[in-house]
């Protein structure tokens, strides 16, 4: 008689006390706010993307479109800004393009690292120092 009123409260403590720990993580903003920046970030790096690289368009692989059997791909905040990797390509025929893409606090170009063969952007790389064409 004692071990089942034991079991008993043990196992109500145990249940109260997961049942509690689940509803504060349910309820915790933090965690919906962190990943809504982020995709904002991504969102934006896009943008960037595209500008800096003069395409008209460009098909991404990113945290917000992820594509396991392209690559994987990243989302880091470092210091006041973000480091944003990925893959890129003009259309079907094109092959994919990996760039890391590091980005200030106010989400403006820092520095782009990116594989890609076109002549244009390998010539624009060599004069601009927030681009390098990695082969």
């Amino acid at each position: 008689m004692n071990h089942r009123v034991g079991r008993l409260v043990f196992g109500l403590a145990v249940g109260l006390l997961v049942a509690v720990f689940s509803y504060r993580w349910v309820i915790d903003p933090a965690p919906r706010a962190e990943r809504a920046l982020e995709e904002s970030v991504v969102a934006a790096s896009r943008v960037v993307l595209v500008t800096t690289l003069s395409a008209g368009t460009l098909e991404f692989v990113d945290a917000l479109a992820p594509n396991r059997k392209v690559g994987k791909t990243y989302i880091y905040p470092r210091g006041d800004g973000w480091e944003v990797s990925g893959y890129y390509r003009r259309s079907e025929d094109d092959p994919w393009h990996p760039y890391l893409l590091a980005l200030s606090g106010s989400v403006e170009l820092e520095h782009l690292k990116f594989q890609d063969g076109d002549r244009e952007l390998v010539s624009r790389a060599a004069t601009d120092s927030r681009l390098e064409a990695v082969r």
